[in-house]
């Protein structure tokens, strides 16, 4: 399954430890060269900075596609090449957190997870405590409804449902 993956999801992936799932459920991860430099980008932690200094084999670069052929303006350039790069790619998935940016991928017909998505499927797989990743997740500047994050907190500790 090819995935194609926006900055996000790699930054609180790595923030929390749990970047070594992606390749347990892609083999192979497409960014292209725009979002490794949001990743690189001094403001970033230096956990982030440091696991795109050394990618791994499973995460692919791809240079990002012109900017004037990129046709989600209210996107920051990172989620507009991610969207791109899935389509022309036909990518099975576009891993991204941006609201937005979900609802335009989803327009294009492109099934889309984010962070909080991905680590759900990996607690219900037993990959993952959902409720220890959801503390070192809190622990970063990660915006999503907390409401959302405790129901999913209380729903692994209740483990697998009928």
């Amino acid at each position: 399954m090819l995935a194609v993956a926006d900055a996000g999801p790699l930054h609180y992936l790595v923030l929390t430890g749990t970047i070594g799932l992606l390749p347990r459920f892609f083999p192979t991860v497409l960014v292209p060269q725009v979002v490794c430099d949001e990743l690189r980008h001094a403001r970033a932690p230096s956990a982030v900075r440091d696991w795109i200094a050394a990618p791994p084999a499973w995460l692919r670069i791809i240079p990002t596609p012109d900017p004037e052929a990129l046709p989600f303006p209210r996107l920051d350039i990172g989620e507009r090449a991610a969207i791109a790069l899935a389509l022309a790619e036909k990518a099975e998935i576009l891993l991204i957190d941006d609201r937005r940016g979900v609802a335009i991928a989803q327009a294009h017909g492109l099934t889309s997870i984010g962070t909080l998505g991905l680590l759900d499927q990996a607690a219900t797989r037993g990959m993952i405590d959902f409720a220890a990743v959801a503390a070192q997740l809190r622990a970063t500047n990660f915006r999503y409804p907390s409401d959302l994050v405790d129901a999913l907190i209380a729903r692994h500790r209740k483990g697998p449902g009928p």
